[in-house]
Protein backbone atom coordinates (compact mmCIF):
# COMPACT_ATOMS: atom_id res chain seq x y z
CA UNK A 1 0.00 0.00 0.00
CA UNK A 2 1.10 3.56 -0.59
CA UNK A 3 -0.36 4.98 2.59
CA UNK A 4 -3.67 6.25 3.85
CA UNK A 5 -5.94 7.64 1.12
CA UNK A 6 -7.35 11.12 1.48
CA UNK A 7 -10.60 11.46 3.44
CA UNK A 8 -12.68 11.99 0.28
CA UNK A 9 -11.66 8.57 -1.06
CA UNK A 10 -11.75 6.81 2.31
CA UNK A 11 -15.44 6.26 2.90
CA UNK A 12 -17.87 3.36 2.70
CA UNK A 13 -18.23 3.79 -1.08
CA UNK A 14 -14.84 2.14 -1.39
CA UNK A 15 -16.65 -1.17 -0.80
CA UNK A 16 -18.89 -0.62 -3.82
CA UNK A 17 -15.86 0.28 -5.95
CA UNK A 18 -13.95 -2.76 -4.70
CA UNK A 19 -16.95 -5.00 -5.41
CA UNK A 20 -17.00 -3.74 -9.00
CA UNK A 21 -13.32 -4.60 -9.41
CA UNK A 22 -13.89 -8.04 -7.87
CA UNK A 23 -16.80 -8.73 -10.24
CA UNK A 24 -14.60 -7.72 -13.17
CA UNK A 25 -12.16 -10.47 -12.18
CA UNK A 26 -14.74 -13.26 -12.46
CA UNK A 27 -13.64 -15.39 -15.39
CA UNK A 28 -10.27 -13.63 -15.64
CA UNK A 29 -6.99 -15.50 -15.88
CA UNK A 30 -6.09 -16.98 -12.46
CA UNK A 31 -2.42 -16.65 -13.39
CA UNK A 32 -2.71 -12.87 -13.46
CA UNK A 33 -5.21 -12.11 -10.68
CA UNK A 34 -5.45 -13.32 -7.08
CA UNK A 35 -9.18 -12.63 -7.18
CA UNK A 36 -9.59 -14.70 -10.36
CA UNK A 37 -7.58 -17.46 -8.69
CA UNK A 38 -9.99 -17.46 -5.74
CA UNK A 39 -12.98 -17.69 -8.08
CA UNK A 40 -11.32 -20.54 -9.99
CA UNK A 41 -10.73 -22.48 -6.77
CA UNK A 42 -14.40 -22.22 -5.85
CA UNK A 43 -16.59 -21.21 -2.97
CA UNK A 44 -15.07 -23.62 -0.42
CA UNK A 45 -11.66 -21.94 -0.84
CA UNK A 46 -13.22 -18.47 -0.77
CA UNK A 47 -15.05 -19.36 2.46
CA UNK A 48 -11.85 -20.82 3.94
CA UNK A 49 -9.94 -17.62 3.20
CA UNK A 50 -12.77 -15.55 4.71
CA UNK A 51 -12.57 -17.64 7.87
CA UNK A 52 -8.80 -17.27 8.05
CA UNK A 53 -9.08 -13.50 7.75
CA UNK A 54 -11.77 -13.42 10.43
CA UNK A 55 -9.48 -15.29 12.82
CA UNK A 56 -6.57 -12.97 11.99
CA UNK A 57 -8.80 -9.97 12.69
CA UNK A 58 -9.80 -11.42 16.06
CA UNK A 59 -6.15 -12.08 16.94
CA UNK A 60 -5.21 -8.49 16.18
CA UNK A 61 -8.22 -7.25 18.16
CA UNK A 62 -6.98 -9.20 21.16
CA UNK A 63 -3.51 -7.71 20.71
CA UNK A 64 -5.03 -4.22 20.55
CA UNK A 65 -2.95 -3.00 17.60
CA UNK A 66 -5.28 -0.55 15.84
CA UNK A 67 -3.27 -0.44 12.60
CA UNK A 68 -3.16 -4.24 12.41
CA UNK A 69 -6.89 -4.46 13.18
CA UNK A 70 -7.58 -2.04 10.31
CA UNK A 71 -5.33 -3.99 7.94
CA UNK A 72 -6.83 -7.38 8.82
CA UNK A 73 -10.33 -5.89 8.65
CA UNK A 74 -9.58 -4.72 5.11
CA UNK A 75 -8.51 -8.28 4.21
CA UNK A 76 -11.66 -9.64 5.84
CA UNK A 77 -13.93 -7.25 3.94
CA UNK A 78 -12.18 -8.03 0.65
CA UNK A 79 -12.71 -11.77 1.09
CA UNK A 80 -16.32 -11.19 2.17
CA UNK A 81 -16.92 -9.23 -1.04
CA UNK A 82 -15.38 -12.06 -3.08
CA UNK A 83 -17.78 -14.47 -1.38
CA UNK A 84 -20.74 -12.17 -2.12
CA UNK A 85 -19.71 -11.95 -5.79
CA UNK A 86 -19.35 -15.73 -6.03
CA UNK A 87 -22.76 -16.23 -4.42
CA UNK A 88 -24.44 -13.56 -6.56
CA UNK A 89 -25.16 -11.29 -3.59
CA UNK A 90 -24.94 -7.60 -4.43
CA UNK A 91 -23.73 -5.22 -1.72
CA UNK A 92 -27.01 -3.30 -2.12
CA UNK A 93 -28.86 -6.36 -0.78
CA UNK A 94 -26.68 -6.32 2.33
CA UNK A 95 -27.03 -2.56 2.72
CA UNK A 96 -30.83 -3.00 2.48
CA UNK A 97 -30.77 -5.72 5.13
CA UNK A 98 -28.78 -3.45 7.42
CA UNK A 99 -31.06 -0.48 6.72
CA UNK A 100 -34.05 -2.63 7.61
CA UNK A 101 -32.53 -3.20 11.03
CA UNK A 102 -31.88 0.47 11.79
CA UNK A 103 -33.63 1.63 14.92
CA UNK A 104 -34.23 -1.92 16.14
CA UNK A 105 -32.27 -2.99 19.18
CA UNK A 106 -29.92 -5.92 18.63
CA UNK A 107 -31.73 -8.21 21.04
CA UNK A 108 -35.13 -7.41 19.53
CA UNK A 109 -33.81 -7.93 15.99
CA UNK A 110 -32.27 -11.27 16.90
CA UNK A 111 -35.48 -12.40 18.65
CA UNK A 112 -37.48 -11.56 15.50
CA UNK A 113 -35.51 -14.01 13.35
CA UNK A 114 -37.09 -17.38 12.59
CA UNK A 115 -35.69 -20.20 14.66
CA UNK A 116 -34.06 -23.12 12.90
Amino acid sequence: MTGVPDAAAADARVLDRLFAVIRSRQGADPATSYTAKLFARGRPKIAQKLGEEAVETVIEAMRGDKAAIASESADLLYHLLVLWADAGVAPAAVWAALAGREGIGGLAEKASRPTE
